[in-house]
């Protein structure tokens, strides 16, 4: 797989054997034969609960358990102690809001997020602040799709800063942010930052110590991985400051009458029965976009991206949204077609077996700042090739005949 024409491995995919164009791995990605074997192998072989007996069955699935948290560590450059599983990157965000919010924000404070956010990096920041008397600031997205690092640091010229929460890569626009820099910048102005990691991850190599940020979270089911398993990477002396999130089994120390105490991070906010099968096909996930190489993975996508760039103003009133320098952007194409509504693209697409994303994007501000309700969108992974780029242009052509456009 040493170049992105030799990434052929749709076949891997049991639910791509047909014709299916499936182009919305940004909202969840297809799971390869790998992964699916690994999560019916946990419960033929290794079914029970973790942390808890000493019989071989249970030192088996707890040592696949956190096998796993050390294999997902090392894929992004983090440590084991500091990586903790949650439900999705929604509850990986919310626990940093909820935990480090409730502790630390107070009345006058700001968090800095930008237009571009998933609402899972927008909402967990407005409960926080409302319940602190805190509020929201929001770095504009330029006409070209990016950031202004130049407004970034007037409003951190502010002194009033606490946190910065942005997304690695957008969901909607498809830019690729500057996070190491903004890291840097927020650090210098004495705010902490949260990277949601949930689209990059999954299609670019990801080092969470050079990047440099406090908090990083992301989720196993748009890496190829299960749903129902996320990731949190943090600063162990924040985790270890922070109390916990959810409360019950495992997260405990010791437990009397009026008050508790707390097990060691990562458990400690780990609360009740974790995702088992989950992590095993994480696991089983990671491993698979590990050998066919994350550089190549990026080295795909970015040919894909670009042959779609190129191809995509054939269709007639057509526009793109987000930047087209492919050094600045990920694999998620939003787009609009004249006269046609999103949904009705997306659902005239689906006749034709291709498969796109239409609506809000769980980004509404950002929908307002675009000056559209929606967009479609197209997105890509590894298990893609031109011909699916092909049959989506094919496609948009027929959609616009069906409107007599």
């Amino acid at each position: 797989m040493a170049t992105t024409t030799s990434l052929d491995i749709r076949a891997d995919f049991p639910i791509l054997r047909g014709e299916l164009a499936y182009l919305d791995s940004a909202a969840t990605s297809q799971k390869p034969e790998s992964v699916i074997q690994a999560i019916d192998s946990y419960y033929r072989e290794s079914n029970a609960n973790v942390h808890r007996s000493v019989y071989e069955l249970a030192e088996r699935a707890t040592a696949a358990y956190e096998g796993a948290r050390e294999r997902v560590a090392q894929f992004v450059g983090w440590n084991s102690a500091a990586t903790i599983f949650t439900k999705n990157v929604t509850e990986a965000i919310n626990l940093v809001a909820y935990s480090w919010g409730r502790q630390n924000l107070k009345p006058g404070d700001e968090i800095l997020v930008t237009e571009m956010e998933h609402h899972s990096n927008l909402v967990p920041w407005q409960l926080a602040a409302q319940q602190a008397g805190a509020s929201l600031r929001y770095l504009h997205v330029q006409d070209d799709g990016t950031l202004s690092l130049d407004e970034l640091e007037r409003e951190l010229e502010r002194g009033t800063i606490r946190l910065v929460a942005v997304a690695h890569i957008s969901n909607v626009l498809g830019t690729l942010n500057p996070v190491a820099e903004i890291s840097t910048r927020a650090h210098a102005a004495g705010a902490l930052i949260l990277v949601d990691g949930a689209q990059a991850v999954p299609q670019i190599p990801v080092d969470v110590a050079a990047i440099g940020c406090d908090f990083y979270g992301w989720t196993g089911h748009k890496a190829l991985g299960p749903t129902g398993i996320g990731v949190l990477h943090a600063r162990g002396e924040l985790l270890e400051a922070m109390p916990p999130f959810l409360g019950g089994g495992s997260m405990i120390s010791t437990v009397s009458e009026q008050e508790s105490t707390w097990n060691a991070i990562p458990w400690k906010f780990e609360g009740g029965t974790p995702p088992i099968a989950e992590a095993a096909g994480l696991h089983a996930a990671i491993d698979y976009l590990a050998r066919i190489g994350m550089d190549t993975v990026r080295a795909h996508e970015a040919e894909l991206t670009a042959y779609a760039l190129e191809r995509l103003p054939e269709v007639p009133g057509l526009a793109i949204f987000g930047p087209t320098d492919l050094d600045k952007r990920g694999g998620a194409i939003s787009f609009a077609l004249e006269g046609l509504h999103p949904h009705d693209v997306a659902e005239l697409l689906g006749r034709e077996g291709v498969c796109i994303r239409a609506g809000h994007h769980c980004a509404q501000p950002l929908m307002r700042h675009l000056g559209v309700p929606a967009t479609a969108r197209a997105s890509f992974h590894v298990y893609n090739s031109r011909q699916d780029i092909d049959r989506l242009i094919e496609s948009l052509h027929t959609a616009r005949k069906v409107f007599q456009l």
